[in-house]
């Protein structure tokens, strides 16, 4: 058998994710027992001043990075990345697959936030528990969206301590492929891809389809978002969000962006022009809908418009329970700056939205199922998330100051949230998809991405 597909083949039954300490170990153990071709170093420190490490594996003239928690709330990658380290190190007929390569192995680009979505990790695996115990950082304080960008009216260069630790790797090895470990939560497989590449198209659909996930073939992420095949778009950049701003607002685009920058690739082609990058999301849920294109008989922009005006309805039930206690939040926390920050752009991009969707010839047609499906029960999921935040918030305060109202607040907010989770149990009709299926559609999607960039930087 092949030595790339016994890897993929082998991938092990997970049933949990590792934390960031048991990630570290595992790099630190690795290294200790393969001196000869791996090495565990830091790169960084991350805002709370914890250390951010590197597991370098290989002494190859080319490099390739890959990264992990690029999103704190997104661990399959971590995973990913864990299994293949141990594969490069033990197993030298696959390792020699690639050819003159170096590995820059970061399981946990966002060691902070990553921490702060443990709760989770274990299990159960349900919308209402990831909801829950769910993290995600405000736009300027995330990773992936912090490389120093200049472009028209937006001058950003105030890169949080983590992405100055990938700026450092990118800056000395100019690496040819790039491999950010995303993933999404309800949904099916997509990819984004930094260039046109049809050869690996093929081979993206098959990680899926033998594994039986579905492609998402409802809404894009972005509506700007530029297909090249079925759920494979071009890398998104700030650039593109800007002229999309640009487009659809009166507005500078800079104010609605706010202080966020660019994405690793746009970064990494400053140092290597032929770097190529790979995102490939996977959903920790599924239904076999995300992927039905037969028609329904509503008007696409018409689902559209009626979940944006549901997202406005749900931020402002939060504000209104989060609002009249402010003053009584005291205890500053990611969870306070994330949400604060969450609601403030919403304010500014759902507007954006709607006007696009008021004047987008795309959405004249008639909605898919997947399109529907995208439009409601999926993005549902997703609005319990930011009531999630919320809660914990509210709890973390009366757990420093012993205010009732707090804890009240947050038992209402929990209410809210189980009244949300019950209603969509019945409506999502959802399978939770195995680890092991995650990272073997991470894992094939990104090694054939790694020969891509090998050949195209020969």
């Amino acid at each position: 058998m092949d030595a790339i597909k016994e890897v993929i083949k082998n991938v092990p039954e997970y049933t949990f994710f590792k934390t960031v300490d048991e990630l570290n170990e595992s790099s630190r153990e690795l290294a200790e027992k393969h001196p000869e071709i791996a090495s565990f170093y830091q790169i960084g420190n991350s805002m709370a001043g914890d250390p951010i490490y590197c597991l370098k594996i290989g002494k190859g003239s080319k490099a390739i990075l890959m990264y992990g928690f690029p999103h704190p709330n997104e661990p399959i990658g971590s995973m990913v990345l864990d299994y293949l380290s141990w594969q490069l190190a033990e197993n030298e007929a696959f390792r020699n697959k690639f050819e003159d390569v170096s590995w820059y192995i970061v399981k946990a680009a966002d060691n902070d936030g990553a921490k702060l979505n443990e709760g989770w990790f274990k299990g159960p695996y349900t919308p209402l528990n990831y909801a829950l115990n769910f993290y995600r950082p405000a736009g300027y304080q995330q990773v992936e969206w912090t490389f120093p960008i200049k472009y028209k009216t937006l001058d950003n260069n105030d890169p949080i301590p983590e992405t100055k630790a990938l700026m450092k790797i990118i800056e000395e090895v100019k690496p040819i492929f790039i491999y950010s470990l995303h993933n999404a939560g309800f949904g099916g497989v997509y990819n984004y891809i930094s260039e046109d590449a049809p050869i690996l198209y093929p081979i993206f659909e098959k990680a899926y389809t033998d594994l039986d996930i579905p492609a998402a073939l409802g809404e894009p992420e972005m509506p700007y978002a530029v297909k090249f095949a079925d759920a494979v778009y071009k890398m998104p950049t700030t650039v593109d969000t800007y002229e999309f701003y640009a487009a659809n607002s009166d507005k500078d685009p800079a104010e609605i962006i706010g202080k966020c920058g660019t994405c690793s690739y746009d970064y990494g082609r400053l140092f290597n022009e032929k770097v190529f990058e790979l995102v490939c999301e996977v959903p920790y849920y599924y239904n076999p809908k995300i992927e039905d294109l037969s028609l329904t008989e509503f008007v696409r922009r018409d689902l559209v418009l009626a979940n944006l005006e549901d997202m406005k309805s749900n931020y402002q039930k939060i504000k209104d329970i989060y609002f009249p206690l402010k003053e009584k939040i005291t205890i500053e926390s990611p969870l306070k700056t994330a949400l604060d920050h969450f609601i403030e752009s919403a304010d500014k991009h759902l507007p954006v939205q709607e006007n696009w969707a008021k004047t987008a010839k795309e959405l004249d047609a008639k909605a898919t199922v997947a399109e529907a499906f995208d439009n409601g029960p999926v993005s549902k999921t997703y609005k319990m998330l930011m009531w999630g935040m919320l809660r914990r918030i509210l709890l973390l305060n009366f757990e420093k100051t012993g205010e009732r109202e707090l804890k009240e607040a947050a038992e209402k907010v929990y209410k809210q949230m189980k009244e949300m989770s019950d209603a969509l149990e019945g409506e999502l009709d959802y399978v939770v998809i195995p680890i092991k299926k995650l990272v073997q559609i991470q894992l094939m999607s990104g090694l054939y991405a790694a020969l891509y960039a090998i050949e195209k930087n020969s």
